[in-house]
Parts: structure tokens; C-alpha cells; sequence
């Protein structure tokens, strides 16, 4: 099957962009490296009348280091992180997390900003993103507006754009001194995950943030504190097992066997902090 006509509209500029999203209104659908978007047309699962692509737009495809954060355009790949565009102390991090995302076809296309748009619970950057604390940059015609990403993806499939606004850029803390873990649970390589977990932690203040991902909805961030411990002074950090299990609980994960199977990866995310 292929897709329903539509008109397709390739913007020069981020401001072009907003004018036609602004006057097309909610009938008009984004375009970036159409990883989801794509099969989604040919699968006639959406139908707009009217496709902007926002690929290549110079400003949403820029990548360094501002201050403490560092800056993400919306449209910068994840081959782009892989390969190391994003520096600063977490820049290995993105890179790793970038890495293991499905294949490396689909990481020279799909792009940071689709892939947090787009709102799949088991998505690699829906996962990982909140336990950085980092928060998306929306812009709309006459405003600007920021949101954590924990709350930028509102559910399954779901996000807090308007249907005026486009997702420009993604700004991550540069969480000097902090450790990081990532571990997922796929049935093979390149599959979106079962269960998925992200730690970051500062390691002599036991504090940070744990993300829960691979939930039915949006990912659940908690409190690093409550989870890890230490058995001895600077020994390596654990998981408290019965305070994951209660957190597990409180996302909502009831059913026993699929609570064992995040319990099991957020315990391999804690042994991954490096």
C-alpha cells in the first residue's frame, strides 16, 4: 500500500515552517527522518492533506555545548550522536545510547526530535532523556516555551505540542561528575524493548534520577536516593531490591512476571554505572 495524496511543502526556514503549520493548522503533519511517520503514510494509518518536511532546516540540525547544557537540534540524528556531535561530560553517553538504537540505516534518518515527538514508551531517548533532566524547546509562531521531557511526552504516542508548534531543540545538563547507566530488555537487536532503564547518579551525594521506561504511557522518573545504596564505603552501587519492586508497583507494573523483567533490567542499569 502506499500513501493517500498529500501536498508537500519543504520549508527554507524554521520561520517558513511555523507560518505554514500555523496557517494549515491541525490537518498538517511534521516530517523529519520518517523512521515512524513513514510507514505510518504507507500503511494509510494518517492521512494528512499537507506533509512539511523540516529535515533539512539549518537550525534545527545544529549540535554543541551552551554554558552547562548541551544543545540538541531537533533534527540531528542519532548516527549524528553515535559518531560524538554532542561533547561535553554526558557526550559519551548520548553516543552509547545512540548506538544501540535499532539499526545503523534507521540511525542515519531518524532524528532525536521525531523519535521524542513520535512518544513511544519503549523509544531509546523517551527512556533515557528525563534521567538527565533534560527538557524540550518548543517553538510556535509568536512564542517559545520549554517543558521537562518527562512531560513533554504526555502518554503512549502522545505529546504536549500544539498543533501550532514544532519541537526545535533538546537541552541536556552537562551533569558534571554524574554516572550513568542504561540497560534494555529487546528479544533481539534492533527491536524497540520490553522493559528499559536509565540511572544517573552523583555517586559521593547519592543523588539523582532514575527513569523507568517501556511503561504503558510516559516514563516514570524517580528518585536515584531511594533505589541505591552502597554496601560499603566507595564500594559500587546497588539496587535495593524491595525499594525497586515498590516503585515498580507505584508505575503501575502489577503483573508479576513482566515486574521481574524490570526489576531485572533496572538492577542491570545500576550494574552498567560507569
Amino acid at each position: 500500500m502506499k500513501a493517500a495524496n498529500f501536498r508537500y511543502e519543504r520549508p527554507a526556514s524554521l520561520e517558513d515552517a511555523l507560518r505554514i503549520l500555523d496557517s494549515e493548522g491541525p490537518a498538517a503533519k511534521l516530517i523529519a527522518g520518517g523512521q515512524s511517520l513513514g510507514p505510518m503514510l504507507n500503511l494509510r494509518v494518517v492521512q494528512p492533506p499537507v506533509l512539511i518536511d523540516i529535515s533539512a532546516l539549518p537550525e534545527l540540525q545544529s549540535a554543541g555545548v551552551e554554558g552547562d547544557e548541551i544543545v540538541l537540534g531537533a533534527c540531528v540524528t542519532h548516527a549524528d550522536l553515535e559518531d560524538g556531535r554532542a561533547g561535553g561530560e554526558v557526550g559519551g553517553a548520548l553516543a552509547k545510547i545512540a548506538g544501540g538504537i535499532a539499526y545503523r540505516a534507521v540511525r542515519n534518518r531518524g532524528t532525536i526530535g521525531g523519535s521524542l515527538c513520535h512518544a513511544d514508551p519503549a523509544a531509546d531517548w523517551v527512556a533515557t532523556l528525563p534521567a538527565f533532566g533534560a527538557y524540550a524547546v518548543i517553538r510556535g509562531l509568536r512564542s517559545e516555551r520549554r517543558l521537562p521531557v518527562e512531560t513533554f511526552v504526555t502518554g503512549a504516542l502522545t505529546n504536549a505540542l500544539s498543533a501550532d508548534e514544532i519541537l526545535v531543540a533538546v537541552r541536556v545538563p552537562r551533569r558534571a561528575g554524574s554516572l550513568f547507566g542504561y540497560a534494555k530488555a529487546c528479544r533481539k537487536v534492533g527491536e524497540f524493548s520490553k522493559a528499559s532503564a536509565a540511572i544517573l547518579v552523583d555517586p559521593d551525594a547519592m543523588t539523582g534520577r532514575v527513569t523507568l521506561g517501556a511503561l504503558d504511557g510516559a516514563p516514570t522518573v524517580l528518585d536515584a536516593g531511594s533505589l541505591l545504596n552502597r554496601e560499603s564505603a566507595g564500594g559500587p552501587l546497588r539496587l535495593d531490591p524491595e525499594a525497586a519492586t515498590a516503585a515498580l508497583i507505584a508505575a503501575g507494573v502489577t503483573d508479576p512476571v513482566r515486574r521481574h523483567i524490570h526489576a531485572a533490567i533496572l538492577a542491570r542499569a545500576a550494574r552498567e554505572i560507569a
